[in-house]
Formats: structure tokens, C-alpha cells, sequence
């Protein structure tokens, strides 16, 4: 299927592993240019900008001037077409919610959806005067499924889940389209890493990190695939999103977790 995107601009939050590298190489194979931010350009991001179709920019996304100043490097390319809002974290809670004090929740609602409230501020006005563009911003299965090991996390995601609704509204009458997309468990570094949250679960509750793997699939009922989603599961449906396939979702949010959701 020919997702027509090609020659269109993009820029990429938390680029540089995980899904938004999974999603910045996707781009690039549909022959998008890609502005691909980070804290650190990994080797896989240098590889891509090797091909002249990726401008990689260190910087990072929880300092609030840098937002804007990532998506004002699109006019590298002449202007901008898609952004994907993918940065984010998450911590798991291990000693329960009277120990989550201000500043953890500060810092998860700047880098989780502060970062994208201020990068999408920034790129609307470009999407604008291209007089169409799309925003994809990546959610979580934990704005269904509020989760007292994660806490702040999942608070944060149904409110990132509600932004994308509420600019959908506002400017799709302005020819912008925004929708989410909601990952369950992904076999990225923040779920699988040495202190990804399997590593952190097996650490608090003793036990090995193949047996806290086992337990996350298995929690909530557990996933009706068996598995972990792939990174490049999510990010193939970020590009149909992103492309004028999808041209009639907006305000949408599209799960995608192995099942692990049972609630219609």
C-alpha cells in the first residue's frame, strides 16, 4: 500500500531508541525527511542521517525552550507535515502512591505530557501553513487501565489521550488531524532495558528478570497474543495515521496490545 508520504517532513520526539527510532525508520523507508530529536544521538540515529533524509538534534525535551526549538529545525526541510510526539517515561511505584512525592509527579508530567503540549504548540502553526498536517502522539494502555505501580504515569497518559482529543476538535476544521496511539507492554529499553521496568519490578520483588517479564505478560489477564508488541508494530500504525489513508480518523485512539486490554 502506497501510504503516500513520501517527500513530506516529519519530526520525531525521543527518536533515538525504542519506538520513535522504530517510527524515524519507518519514515525513512516511505522517503520521508525526518527531524529526529533526542538526549544522546545513538549510532542507529548517525546511521540515518547518513542517508541525507534525517537531521538528528540533541537536545532535551523536558527544558521548556526546547520544544519549539526542535520543530523550528524542520525548516531544514522546508516546513513540516507530521509530527509524532513520542517522548515520555515511566517509573514504576513500587512502595505504593504515599510515596510518589511532588517532584516525581512533576517530572513525569513535564517530560510525558508537557513535552507534548509544547512541541505541538510549536508545530501547529507549520502544519498550518501547509494548510494540512497530522499529530500523533503516542499514549498508553494505561489511560484504560490506571495502574497503582505506575501511578503518575497513567494519570499522565489519559491526559495526553484527552489533549489529542480536545486539538482534534479545535483544528480539524482547519484541515489538521490528531489521534493516539496506546501500546501495551513494547520489547523496547523502557520495558525490557538493564533499568527498564521489568529490571525495576524484579529488583523490588526479588525475583529474576525472566520471571518478572513472565509476570508483567501474564498480569491484567494477560496478553491474548503471548507477546510483547514489536516497536515496528506501533510504529507502522503511527504512519497510517499519519498518512491520508487514514485521512477520516481524527480524535481517535488506536490500542495496540497484544489483547491486554479486556474492557470493550
Amino acid at each position: 500500500m502506497d501510504l503516500h508520504l513520501a517527500g513530506k517532513v516529519a519530526v520525531v520526539t525521543g527518536a533515538s531508541k525504542g519506538i520513535g527510532l522504530a517510527v524515524t525508520r519507518a519514515l525513512v523507508a516511505e522517503g520521508v525527511n525526518v527531524v529526529a530529536g533526542a538526549r544522546t544521538i545513538t549510532d542507529e540515529l548517525v546511521a540515518l542521517s547518513d542517508t541525507g533524509q534525517v537531521l538528528a538534534v540533541a537536545l532535551d525535551l523536558a527544558d521548556a525552550d526546547t520544544p519549539a526549538e526542535l520543530v523550528g529545525r524542520a525548516a531544514h526541510f522546508g516546513g513540516l507535515d507530521i509530527l509524532v510526539n513520542n517522548v515520555g517515561a515511566v517509573t514504576p511505584r513500587t512502595t505504593g502512591f504515599l510515596d510518589v512525592s511532588d517532584d516525581d509527579w512533576h517530572s513525569t508530567l513535564n517530560l510525558t505530557l508537557m513535552a507534548a503540549v509544547r512541541t505541538t504548540r510549536a508545530a501547529i502553526p507549520l502544519l498550518l501553513a501547509r494548510g494540512a498536517g497530522t499529530v500523533v502522539t503516542i499514549c498508553s494502555v494505561n489511560a484504560y487501565l490506571p495502574d497503582p505501580g505506575v501511578i503518575d504515569y497513567s494519570a499522565t497518559k489519559a491526559a495526553v489521550w484527552n489533549l489529542s482529543k480536545s486539538l482534534s476538535k479545535e483544528f480539524g476544521p482547519r484541515g489538521l488531524r490528531f489521534n493516539t496511539v496506546s501500546p501495551g507492554p513494547v520489547s523496547t529499553p523502557l520495558w525490557l532495558g538493564e533499568t527498564g521496568v521489568a529490571a525495576t519490578v524484579a529488583a523490588s520483588q526479588g525475583i529474576s528478570f525472566d520471571e518478572a517479564r513472565t509476570r508483567i505478560i501474564e498480569s491484567a489477564g494477560g496478553f491474548s497474543t503471548g507477546r510483547f508488541t514489536e516497536p515496528e508494530e506501533v510504529a507502522d500504525l503511527v504512519l497510517l495515521l499519519a498518512s491520508d489513508r487514514a485521512g477520516n480518523i481524527t480524535g481517535a485512539d488506536v490500542l495496540i496490545d497484544g489483547g491486554f486490554a479486556k474492557q470493550l
